[in-house]
């Protein structure tokens, strides 16, 4: 591929070899720099085409700090940084590299080096030619070539995609899996075998479906000193299973995983790059709802619960997010007030909110302050609030009195359950205690047996 028919050319002066020649070389992967080894050697065989160009040996730098590194950005390719750095400075005569691919896969950072190469009268050089970026004609060439780099890169990705699209479609493409599941080696999803894992997992789940709400459930296992499964996507393979601190976030991530649900599901976050963290190298992410998932097979594998509670819980954690213009009065929060949140103002009809009055702030009021908050004219009205839940108390018990009997026998039976199933979780982590205690205790006897022989 290396053309040496251009040993000399016109546009080569004494002022460009007064300066040094710089050979850019740059694969894309670590696997293509150990199994492209042709390619690497091919690159740095450029330095014998600059000695004919009539820079010494010893005026030849070789810039091969990004091997291994995609040409998608310069951000962390400090060779490439360098190169422009060097060109900038003025110490660049001639930039070699196989061709515009290995240089950049963007067209922002190869017209940056084709600015500065054109503004310092620098030379470019590929494996069959030379260039002038600042001729018209090898400027134009060197655009071109540029843009169906990049166009290539872009080809390259969208038949990717299409191909793990296509396998996504028969299930079969290899999804990361919350802690509750696991992947045989034939490929099949069942239950992590952990059985304790098992009961924590249905046990978010029962106590999302009595308290509805995720905070209520962090603070109830928190509570109980109860920690939850899971499996971190980085480091090495196989991700095992570790026990953290349950936290908001992590129930919130159980209860909306559609795998809990039984289903394979492909396309869960689409790119958003105005979600991009500073100084972080990957592009910003947004949840799609369900309804507009690219793929979503129900009954895939095992489930924890079914499809139609999956929906449920999550409609139910965006109806405890506390958005009053859309109907939604959010989660029930602390405080004596019984009407807390759902309290409409009977002039207005808008929601009203709660203060606290008196020396020590336990006396609840209701205030209507929608018209001040608004337009700065007086509240609407406030009314007091323990008159008003006393009459609503006095209706709510009217109302069940005939079944007050059966609800204390609902109530000692929901108590009865509620220790069974804390019994049962504690049960479970003696065993897992007493299994990694015998492990240990094997391990110490091998470690003795073997400092004795």
């Amino acid at each position: 591929m290396l053309s040496m028919a251009l040993s000399t050319d016109e546009r080569i002066t004494n002022a460009h070899r007064a300066r040094l020649a710089y050979v850019y070389v740059r694969q894309s992967s670590p696997g293509q720099v150990r199994h492209h080894q042709e390619s690497t050697e091919l690159q740095y065989r450029l330095v014998e085409r600059a000695s004919l160009f009539g820079w010494p040996r010893e005026r030849v730098h070789v810039i091969d700090d990004d091997l291994g590194k995609s040409g998608t950005s310069s951000r962390d390719r400090h060779g490439f940084q360098t190169l422009i750095a060097e060109v900038g400075l003025g110490k660049a005569g001639l930039v070699l590299s196989l061709d515009a691919s290995r240089l950049a896969r963007n067209n922002r950072d190869w017209h940056q080096l084709l600015e500065l190469c054109s503004l310092f009268g620098v030379l470019i050089a590929d494996g069959e030619r030379l260039y002038d970026p600042a001729a018209y004609h090898d400027r134009l060439l060197l655009g071109l070539s540029g843009i169906m780099s990049e166009a290539e890169l872009h080809q390259i990705k969208i038949r990717l995609h299409q191909g793990e699209r296509q396998k996504a479609t028969r299930g079969e493409l290899r999804l990361p899996l919350p802690a509750g599941l696991t992947q045989n080696r034939d490929g099949s999803v069942t239950f992590n075998p952990d059985e304790e894992v098992q009961e924590r997992l249905r046990l978010v789940f029962a106590k999302f479906r009595e308290l509805r709400s995720a905070k209520a459930v962090m603070r109830y296992l928190r509570g109980n000193n109860l920690l939850l499964p899971v499996r971190p996507l980085l480091g090495p393979a196989p991700h095992d299973v570790v026990w953290r601190m349950a936290d908001s976030a992590r129930v919130v991530q159980i209860l909306k995983n559609p795998a809990y649900a039984g289903a394979y599901v492909y396309g869960r976050r689409r790119p958003d790059p105005l979600r991009r963290q500073p100084g972080s190298e990957r592009i910003g992410t947004a949840a799609v709802a369900p309804e507009d998932w690219s793929i979503c097979l129900k009954d895939a594998h095992p489930a924890y619960v079914d499809w139609d509670e999956f929906m449920a819980n999550r409609r139910q954690l965006v109806d405890n997010v506390n958005r009053y213009d859309m109907g939604r009065p959010g989660v029930p929060r602390k405080g004596d007030a019984l009407l807390q949140g759902i309290a409409s103002c009977g002039r207005c009809a808008r929601r009203m909110c709660l203060r606290y009055s008196g020396a020590n702030g336990d006396y609840p009021v209701y205030v209507c302050v929608a018209d001040q908050n608004a337009e700065g004219r007086p509240k609407c009205q406030e009314v007091r609030a323990l008159a008003v839940d006393a009459e609503v108390e006095r209706l709510i018990l009217q109302s069940l009195r005939p079944d007050q009997i059966a609800l204390a026998v609902a109530a000692l039976g929901e108590i009865e359950s509620e220790n069974r199933t804390m019994e049962r979780q504690w049960t479970l982590k003696r065993e897992g205690a007493a299994v990694d205690a015998q492990a240990r205790a094997g391990s110490l006897r091998c470690r003795a047996s073997a400092s004795a022989v």
